[in-house]
């Protein structure tokens, strides 16, 4: 668990899931179906360098911290979300189990680091999960979706910061960016290395330094060379809440289930 503590979640019996478009394994393509694409979003892609271990950099845009909110002031940061494109332009994604139970205020702050909040404080109004995720808290479906109040006047954070693209479908494996905020850390650490399949409806990233924290880290690929944004394909979550150790994280392939749960989210008030 990349949260609070750490426990084993038994996984459901895994149903096979038919992928679209062709796989090409060794170019990094992805063949996903899009369902959250900006407008005029760049497809030039870049090619990040392979590391095994996560290394602290100053942030991006479009990915920020989820902090706990007391006395209308910032608490502590304990998981990660990313802006998605949407028609209102006020979402963002993270893991379900980040926000499961949680009863108080929380806010995102975009490109934390070091203290400085360089796009503002954004509070969460409202958290979409699927329906399995309530029930059963089903491995397969640890995503939510949370809507983000407008700026001071009324501006939607995809104004401010841009956002990542959003599809379901991926084919795999290929080369991701993933970016997390470790507990306690000034810094988030981003490292790049090959997505697999580690069942059919799980993802596995092995790359060392994602700690409690990182839950709710997106899994970027097709990453634009002139804005640093790319396609989420996942966020680190999932089987073992997102991994037992540091060096392997885990996410929920995005399938039929989050395309229902990101469209039932957009047409919510």
């Amino acid at each position: 668990m990349r949260w609070i503590g750490r426990r084993k979640l038994v996984l459901a019996v895994l149903a096979a899931v038919v992928f679209c478009g062709t796989l090409l394994a060794m170019s990094g393509r992805t063949g996903a179906d899009p369902i959250a694409r900006a407008p005029g979003a760049t497809v030039s892609r870049q090619v990040p360098a392979i590391s095994d271990a996560g290394q602290a950099f100053d942030g991006v845009a479009a990915v920020g911290a989820l902090f706990t909110v007391s006395g209308g002031k910032l608490g502590t940061h304990f998981c990660t979300a990313s802006v998605v494109h949407s028609a209102r332009g006020d979402l963002a994604v993270t893991a379900a189990h980040c926000v499961t139970g949680n009863k108080g205020q929380i806010a995102f702050v975009p490109d934390y680091a070091n203290g400085k909040e360089p796009y503002g404080v954004w509070q969460v109004t409202a958290v979409y999960t699927d329906q399995n995720w309530q029930s059963a808290q089903d491995p397969d479906d640890d995503v939510a979706f949370l809507r983000l109040s407008g700026g001071s006047d009324g501006t939607p954070i995809e104004e401010v910061t841009g956002a990542e693209q959003l599809a379901v479908n991926w084919q795999k494996p290929a080369v991701v960016q993933v970016i997390g905020y470790p507990d306690g850390a000034d810094q988030p650490v981003t490292c790049a290395n090959w997505a697999t399949s580690f069942s059919p409806t799980q993802l596995e990233f092995d790359c060392d330094g994602y700690t409690d924290g990182t839950s709710g880290g997106p899994f970027l690929a097709d990453v634009s060379a002139a804005s640093g944004q790319g396609t989420i394909v996942g966020v680190i979550g999932g089987y073992e809440q997102g991994g037992d150790t540091p060096q392997v994280s885990y996410a929920s392939v995005f399938g039929a289930a989050v395309a229902a749960l990101y469209t039932s989210a957009e047409s919510s008030s």
